[in-house]
């Protein structure tokens, strides 16, 4: 008798757990999904980077989130699609630029935050007085995943020293 109950304990447990399909990926296939996510984070990144160099704020905003902040340096913090907008295009009134970013790293926090880690250098063109100068900054990114797509959360950048 005791077998019995052993032998059914078994079948309810094995047909309870035969309807779900644990999903193990193997090493190689985190590894490949971390490599496409990390892509997708690279695309915003140079989209952004490309958005900057047109001065192009319509092109700039559908890469942060709805909330998004945006965070530069001696400037005010700005908040939302609203105040991103002002800052943008405040920013893009006042100057010119010509970048190119360096990604130093990209690091997932979970499937839907991560971190990125930039430099970008190149000039910037002051409307005021046509003078061209050197640009030279480092950023951080935090991305949010926002309607299946990657997007900038919040931004900060500083000069190099």
């Amino acid at each position: 008798m005791k077998n019995i109950l052993i032998l059914i304990q078994a079948f309810v447990i094995l047909v309870s757990c035969s309807g779900k399909q644990e999903k193990n990926n193997t090493p190689n296939e985190n590894k490949t999904m971390e490599t496409m996510i990390k892509k997708d984070i690279e695309t915003v990144l140079y989209a952004y980077q490309n958005a900057l160099n047109e001065s192009s704020t319509p092109h700039i905003l559908p890469l942060y989130t709805e909330n998004g902040i945006f965070m530069p340096q001696g400037g005010p913090t700005a908040k939302g699609q609203k105040q991103l907008e002002e800052a943008y295009d405040f920013v893009f009134k006042t100057l010119t630029l010509d970048v190119k970013f360096e990604i130093e790293e990209i690091t997932m926090i979970n499937e839907n935050y991560a971190i990125a880690h930039t430099v970008s250098r190149g000039t910037q063109i002051l409307h005021a007085d046509h003078k061209t100068t050197p640009e030279e900054n480092r950023e951080l990114f935090i991305l949010q995943k926002e309607d299946a797509k990657w997007k900038i959360a919040r931004y900060m950048f500083n000069k190099q020293q």
